[in-house]
């Protein structure tokens, strides 16, 4: 797989796309992550991307030009599955959709910045929207993070025990249930006994039970 990453300030997705399971990743071979600085497609003296909106409202939007010509040149490298566009009014990101995201080969994202894009970029170049909650941000730069390292960890052998990213909360619209380790007993506090019993099918059981029990109560939505 390989994601490149467009963005005003490529200085912000340094650090969280260089380590842990990314930075395993990606010294793998298993992934690429590329990451654009905007301004380099900008034919500005100041290398500007941004421009006052028509209409007068307050803010900066960021101009098409550069933007088409980052995507163009991609595109004329490689054929892309999707160009994602993070934005606060574009489709839930959930886990199904991680899924889906995860067996592409090709993936651009494009982060907003300022007021917002020009909407002609939304228009003509953007394939798929994608918000991470309802709230706003200052960019659209920690949203292609979260979407990078969630789609990035389900590529076989990303992370060291594969089973683990299947039994993670929402892979089957249900919360994980409970973990525990060591000591057993802390403070008088224990570890359910079925889960020191070494009976697997108890333990599953068990498993199942309280991550039905703990999605009813923290997040019902998800068994409509």
């Amino acid at each position: 797989m390989r994601i490149d990453i467009l963005t005003v300030l490529p200085e912000m997705l340094e650090s969280p796309l260089g380590c842990s399971i990314l930075k395993r990743a990606q010294d793998k071979g298993l992934c690429e992550i590329h990451v654009h600085n905007l301004r380099d497609w900008s034919t500005n003296k100041h290398r500007k991307v941004d421009s006052y909106p028509f209409g007068g409202e307050a803010g900066m939007v960021m101009q098409i030009e550069p933007v088409d010509r980052a995507i163009s040149q991609l595109r004329a490298e490689r054929d892309y599955d999707e160009v994602i566009f993070t934005s606060p009014d574009g489709e839930q990101f959930d886990q199904p959709m991680a899924n889906s995201l995860s067996l592409a080969q090709n993936l651009i994202i494009l982060c907003g910045h300022y007021k917002g894009v020009d909407y002609r970029i939304r228009e003509h170049l953007i394939t798929k929207e994608i918000s991470i909650g309802d709230y706003v941000l200052t960019g659209g730069e920690i949203p292609a993070v979260v979407i990078a390292d969630s789609i990035i960890r389900l590529i076989p052998g990303a992370i060291g025990d594969e089973q683990s990213a299947l039994s993670d909360s929402f892979q089957d619209n249900l919360l994980a249930p409970p973990v525990y380790t060591r000591p057993a007993e802390y403070k008088g506090w224990r570890v359910p006994d079925v889960l020191l019993s070494g009976h697997k099918a108890k333990i599953d059981d068990w498993k199942q039970e309280q991550a039905l029990e703990r999605t009813r109560r923290l997040r019902p939505d998800l068994l409509e």
